[in-house]
């Protein structure tokens, strides 16, 4: 199509010409898809936009001033809907990861939530020397002697309550006790 042609359609689709139009999209289509294919690397997705983009052209011909081709203005118009469609996809992809990593965390955390708990009433099953003992030795990190010091107990006592305790809440909390001999349980 030459340039007089192309000029004559666009005033033609302009005042209304569907037919005129469709003749503009004939002769560009071509050009365009492959134009979107390369940029997309994907035939379904340069179709889609290329539909959107002569569907946008259809309604702001009015702004088109002949300076350079009608395929000129329509790739320009594709590609902006190429952009906006990959800035888009791009705000899904960290949107949907976002909500991953916070489902995720969710998760650990409401495992976290569990674990504690059963720890916890683990604990208060256990009789109240063994649970001091425990608390001191393993949760805070005294050793035996200063443990039994503040308990006011036998070493051999608050050694026994550690090794009792600790069996029984290994037991309580489903903990195999010959895998985790080192777990601080």
């Amino acid at each position: 199509m030459n340039a007089q042609e192309e000029a004559r359609l666009v005033e033609r689709a302009r005042h209304g010409d569907i037919r005129a139009y469709g003749l503009l999209v004939d002769a560009n289509q071509a050009a365009v898809r492959a134009f979107l294919r390369r940029l997309t690397g994907n035939a379904a997705d340069a179709d889609d936009l290329s539909q959107d983009a002569f569907a946008r052209v259809w309604e702001v011909l009015g702004r088109f001033d002949g300076a350079s081709r009608l395929r000129t203005f329509i790739c320009g118009v594709a590609f902006q809907y190429w952009r906006r469609r990959r800035r888009a996809e791009g705000r899904r992809v960290a949107r949907d990861q976002a909500y991953a990593a916070l489902e995720e965390e969710a998760d650990a955390s409401h495992e976290r939530a569990a674990q504690r708990l059963a720890l916890r009433r683990a604990m208060e099953a256990l009789p109240e020397d063994q649970r001091a003992a425990l608390a001191l030795c393993l949760g805070q990190d005294f050793t035996h002697a200063e443990a039994a010091e503040i308990l006011r107990l036998p070493l051999g006592t608050v050694k026994s309550h550690v090794l009792r305790g600790r069996a029984r809440l290994q037991a309580a909390l489903g903990i195999d006790t010959d895998t985790n001999k080192d777990s601080g349980l």
